[in-house]
C-alpha cells in the first residue's frame, strides 16, 4: 500500500526542484527526505526522480503519483473543512424522533429556533410512539428522541435523559357532568364511572393505572381511542370520562369540560434522550436548549402550570 505521507514528500521535492529545498520547506533534514523518497521507490518498484544538473525532476511514474498526491491533499483539506463545519455546528443532519402531542407544542418552535441559529443543519423529524424511539437512539438510528419515562429515570448506559416536562393528566368530563361543577376532581370520584381510554399500553398509560390503583380502584374502560381528539369526542358523546395530558388538550372539544385531578395527580414525565457521545455536537446541544425554552414558554401560556416547569437542573446535565 502506498504511503500518503511519502507521496506528499515526493510532491514537495518535485515542486522545489531539489531535495535540499524540499527539506527546508518541510522542516526535515535532506537525509530524511531522501530516505522517504527511496522508501516510496521501493514500494512502487520504479524510479520516481531523475537528476537534472544540480536538481531533480519527476519521472513519468513520479508525475503520476504527484498528480494523485495533489488530489489526495485536496480531499484531505476538504475533509478537514467539512469536519470543522460539523464540529462548529455549521453543517450536519439531526434525526429527531418525537410523538404526536409534543410535535406542535414543543418540537415545532424548537426546530424553528434551531433553523435560525444553525441554518446549515438539516433536521429529519420522524413521528414515533413514545415507547418506541429510545432503542433507535441507542443503536445510532436517531440523534434525539422525545420520550416518556418514569420520573427520575436514570436512563441506560451511554444515554443521557434530559428532563423537559412533567405533563399532568386532566379529567375530561361530558358537558353537564355532576363533577364538572367542581374546580378540582378527586381521582377516587371517578372510580364508578365508565372510562374512555386515551392511551395505548405503555409509558403513557402507566401513570393513569398507577394513580387509579393508589386511589383504590381500577378504571373500567368501555371504549378506547389512541388519539386525544377522538377520545374527547367519545367523552362528549357521553360514553364515559377520560384522563388526557395537558399537552394533548391543545384543541378542546366544545362538548367536554376539563378539570385538574388530585389525590393523586397522574403525571407523565417527558425527556429528551440523546447518546452521551453525541453531546459534543453544538447543533444537538442547541436543539436541547431550544426544547427546554419551548417547554418554558408553553408552560407560561397554560393556566396553573407553574409546577410543571422544565427541570431547572436539566441545563447543567449537558455540561
Amino acid at each position: 500500500m502506498l504511503d500518503v505521507k511519502r507521496m506528499q514528500v515526493l510532491r514537495a521535492v518535485a515542486a522545489s526542484g531539489s531535495v535540499t529545498a524540499a527539506a527546508a520547506h518541510l522542516g526535515y533534514t535532506p537525509s530524511a527526505v531522501s530516505q522517504q523518497v527511496a522508501a516510496l521507490e521501493r514500494d512502487t518498484g520504479v524510479e520516481l526522480l531523475e537528476r537534472v544538473g544540480r536538481g531533480v525532476r519527476p519521472t513519468a511514474a513520479g508525475r503520476l503519483l504527484i498528480g494523485h498526491a495533489a488530489i489526495i491533499s485536496q480531499h484531505v483539506a476538504e475533509a478537514e473543512t467539512a469536519l470543522a463545519d460539523l464540529r462548529a455546528g455549521r453543517t450536519g443532519r439531526l434525526k429527531v424522533h418525537y410523538f404526536a402531542s409534543v410535535g406542535p407544542t414543543l418540537l415545532a418552535p424548537a426546530l424553528a429556533r434551531l433553523r435560525d441559529e444553525h441554518p446549515g443543519v438539516t433536521v429529519d423529524p420522524k413521528l414515533t410512539e413514545p415507547q418506541d424511539s429510545l432503542p433507535d437512539v441507542e443503536q445510532g438510528n436517531g440523534d434525539l428522541a422525545i420520550v416518556v419515562r418514569r420520573p427520575n429515570d436514570e436512563g441506560r448506559p451511554g444515554i443521557r435523559l434530559v428532563r423537559l416536562l412533567d405533563d399532568a393528566y386532566q379529567a375530561v368530563l361530558p358537558a353537564g357532568h355532576p363533577l364538572a361543577a367542581q374546580q378540582v376532581v378527586d381521582l377516587a370520584d371517578l372510580a364508578g364511572e365508565p372510562w374512555v381510554g386515551s392511551e395505548p399500553p405503555g409509558p403513557c398509560l402507566e401513570p393513569i393505572v398507577d394513580a387509579c390503583a393508589a386511589a383504590g380502584f381500577s378504571p373500567n374502560f368501555v371504549a378506547r381511542s389512541e388519539d386525544y381528539a377522538t377520545g374527547q369526542g367519545f367523552v362528549a358523546a357521553g360514553l364515559g370520562v377520560s384522563l388526557i395530558p395537558r399537552l394533548g388538550l391543545g384543541t378542546r372539544h366544545p362538548g367536554v369540560t376539563i378539570r385538574p385531578v388530585r389525590r393523586p395527580e397522574p403525571i407523565r414525565t417527558i425527556y429528551a434522550a440523546v447518546r452521551e457521545i453525541s453531546l459534543v455536537q453544538p447543533a444537538l446541544r442547541a436543539l436541547i436548549d431550544a426544547l427546554m425554552d419551548a417547554t418554558k414558554e408553553w408552560n407560561v401560556g397554560v393556566p396553573g402550570s407553574g409546577r410543571d416547569m422544565a427541570d431547572p437542573a436539566a441545563a447543567s446535565h449537558l455540561r
